[in-house]
C-alpha cells in the first residue's frame, strides 16, 4: 500500500497551492483520508480529514476557510487546495488514510505517504 503526495513547492504569502495524493496497492474507497504536516523544528500536527464518502470533513482551526479537502474515489486520490497561504503554513505535508473518520485531530491513520514540502515566503 502506497500513498504518494505531489504538488508542494515555493509560494509567496497569500498565494495558493494544490496538493494531490494518489493511493495504490488497494482500494481507498472505504477509507477516510487526510493530511498532516510537520513544520521545521515543530511537532507533527493534524490538518484535515475527509470521510470515505467525501461528504464530511474536519479541519484544524488554523486552516479553516483557507484550505479545502476533496477526494476522487474512482482514482484513489485526495486533494488539498490551499489558499491565502501564510509563512506558518511552511511544512512537509503528509497524506494519510485509515478506516476511521472522526471529528478529532487525534484520529489514527495507519497509512502514511512520504510527504511533500510546502514553503511559503514572506
Amino acid at each position: 500500500v502506497q500513498l504518494q503526495a505531489f504538488g508542494g513547492g515555493l509560494v509567496q504569502t497569500g498565494g495558493s497551492l494544490r496538493l494531490s495524493c494518489a493511493g495504490s496497492g488497494r482500494s481507498f474507497a472505504n477509507l477516510a483520508m487526510g493530511w498532516f504536516r510537520r513544520a521545521p523544528e515543530k511537532e507533527r500536527e493534524f490538518v484535515v480529514q475527509v470521510d470515505w464518502s467525501g461528504k464530511y470533513t474536519y479541519y484544524e482551526d488554523s486552516v479553516k476557510g483557507r484550505f479545502t479537502i476533496s477526494r476522487d474515489k474512482a482514482s484513489n486520490t485526495v486533494y488539498l487546495q490551499m489558499n491565502n497561504l501564510k509563512p506558518e503554513d511552511t511544512a512537509v505535508y503528509y497524506c494519510v488514510a485509515g478506516p476511521t473518520y472522526a471529528r478529532s485531530r487525534s484520529t489514527k491513520f495507519p497509512y502514511w505517504g512520504q510527504g511533500t514540502l510546502v514553503t511559503v515566503s514572506s
